[in-house]
């Protein structure tokens, strides 16, 4: 059995293989000749105070052990086997499609958007023309959002599954193996398209099948399960099991789900907008103004706090990064973050959002599935209109937000479509603008040089998780009325990531193969 040693080492001495051996051996009371193998199992920074210091949790093998090394993905081919119908092709439904493959059952992906190929045009459209495809853009498409949004995987998620049996996977169909071992594993938005496309080509070659621009339109239920679906308004195919990993941000699933008098539950979601500050100004901050060393990489951070009893967070950040105009209508504004696998953009951006409950809303009726649905609606309506009409979005400099002033100019931003200089306290809700307003002082107060005229706020950040919940039964993972049918993912309200999300896709499939 390996033994597990906790060093640390200066940035510097993180690649010298021979000092850390050494230090791991001197803290284990150990021989070099003692052994017969070893590796870094896990690394993270410790910035918290000088001098800044790398973690490593070394795992050693003795004399007489040996590492086991167990293939990460082990396919069947089920050419011939018993199908399942997936919706989606995003994290959910890929790694629920892989799992099929294992277990001995044939999936069927259909995915309403195109490929990761395809998918680059319509994204420049986006960027260029302010024309949104609502079937291909960046929340739609081969991979789901995560693929253009930066892959990072990091979860808090460790109780829903095998997150290390995840993450080999990504490394078997192409990531760099160092995401096995960092305490925020990150692949980057760069090298993701050719992972997906590895994951699909997989799943064709060993009997399943992939579909695209092939959206569900409705369902068929009988005696309360599930017995059909129908792609595209025309053909219909039998299933008795259907997973529906859609994402969060499908909201005709949702109304399908309702005209159908199948379930569905508003719950929880969080709402706010995406900042931007310089990544140098951030590197100086968490790093004690050893910004310059070449053995760190860009400086994340992360930031709560309670006001008016919300919460207040910051999501998804991302160093080195890029804003993203993510909407799937015409009639919207919707931001994201995402970094190249380099993280070497001038820039570093991270929603910072409220967290809202049903009964926060003003609008709020008890039993309305769609109360946070509309709000979410509403907001990324006002922030289109406040934009100009296109996919500009209103934009604010930081202290001017809080002091109630219009920004007369801005530094030169990342968003590609641009910004229009507004009021955001005119242009958000009062449930969100005060709560981010006492939030930015309150950051500022515990990240000296984070509250600054210098960032820029865009608004809105809004897609950070589904604002309705597909219930099932946490036995049988169907749905809590229909057997066959597996809310999924993200877009079910089961995951919170790229991750968590692959999880839940594994998840449903060993309870599909339990039935068998």
């Amino acid at each position: 059995m390996s033994r597990l040693v906790a060093i640390s080492v200066l940035p510097h001495q993180q690649e010298d293989n021979a000092f850390i051996l050494d230090l791991a051996l001197e803290k284990a009371k150990l021989r070099k000749g003692a052994i017969s193998d070893w590796r870094i199992r896990k690394r993270s920074i410790d910035a918290r105070r000088k001098p800044i210091k790398i973690n490593l949790q070394i795992e050693l093998w003795l004399q007489g052990e040996t590492r086991e090394t167990i293939p990460p993905f082990i396919p069947q081919n089920v050419k011939e086997a018993k199908p399942v119908a997936i919706i989606g092709a995003g994290p959910a439904g890929l790694y629920a499609a892989l799992r099929a493959l294992e277990a001995g059952l044939k999936p069927i992906v259909f995915e309403r958007g195109k490929d990761v190929r395809e998918r680059r045009r319509d994204l420049a459209a986006i960027n260029k023309d302010h024309r949104v495809n609502p079937e291909s853009n960046y929340c739609f498409g081969e991979g789901g959002a995560g693929t253009y949004s930066d892959g990072k995987l990091y979860t808090r998620s460790k109780k829903r599954g095998n997150v290390l049996k995840a993450l080999e996977w990504f490394v078997h169909f192409g990531a760099d193996p160092s995401i096995l071992v960092d305490a925020h594993p990150h692949i980057g938005t760069n090298k993701l398209p050719k992972i997906i496309s590895s994951m699909r080509e997989a799943i064709i070659e060993n009997g399943g099948e992939v579909h695209f621009n092939s959206k569900l339109t409705d369902l068929k239920v009988e005696a309360e399960a599930i017995s059909a679906i129908q792609i595209n308004n025309e053909t219909w195919f039998p299933f008795k099991n259907v997973i529906l990993a859609t994402g969060h941000s499908a909201r005709d699933i949702f109304y399908l789900l309702h005209a159908k008098s199948i379930a569905i539950e508003a719950q929880p979601f969080a709402i706010g907008v995406r900042v931007e500050h310089q990544q140098a100004l951030i590197d100086c901050i968490q790093y004690h103004g050893n910004d310059d060393n070449p053995y760190l990489p860009p400086a994340s951070y992360s930031l709560v706090t309670q006001v008016d009893g919300l919460g207040v967070y910051s999501f998804c950040m991302c160093p080195g990064g890029i804003i993203a105009p993510c909407a799937t209508a015409q009639d919207e504004v919707v931001t994201n973050g995402w970094s190249p696998s380099k993280r070497n953009n001038p820039y570093a951006n991270s929603g910072i959002v409220v967290s809202v409950s049903p009964k926060d809303l003003p609008n709020y009726t008890p039993g309305d599935p769609f109360v946070c649905l509309n709000f979410q609606k509403e907001v990324e309506q006002r922030c289109w209109e406040a934009g100009g009409k296109t996919q500009k979005v209103p934009a604010q400099r930081m202290i001017d937000f809080v002091e109630g002033r219009i920004s007369e100019d801005f530094p030169k931003t990342s968003y590609q479509p641009g910004i229009v200089s507004a009021d955001l306290n005119k242009v958000l809700p009062p449930l969100l603008s005060k709560r981010l307003k006492k939030a930015f002082v309150d950051f500022g107060n515990k990240i000296n040089g984070y509250y600054t005229n210098q960032a820029v706020l865009h608004a809105p950040e809004s897609r950070t998780s589904s604002p309705i919940n597909i219930p099932r039964n946490p036995d049988t993972l169907e749905h809590r009325e229909i057997k066959g049918l597996y809310p999924c993912g993200e877009g079910a309200g089961y995951a919170g990531g790229i991750i968590s999300a692959a999880i839940d896709g594994i998840n449903c499939i060993d309870a599909i193969a339990k039935k068998q």
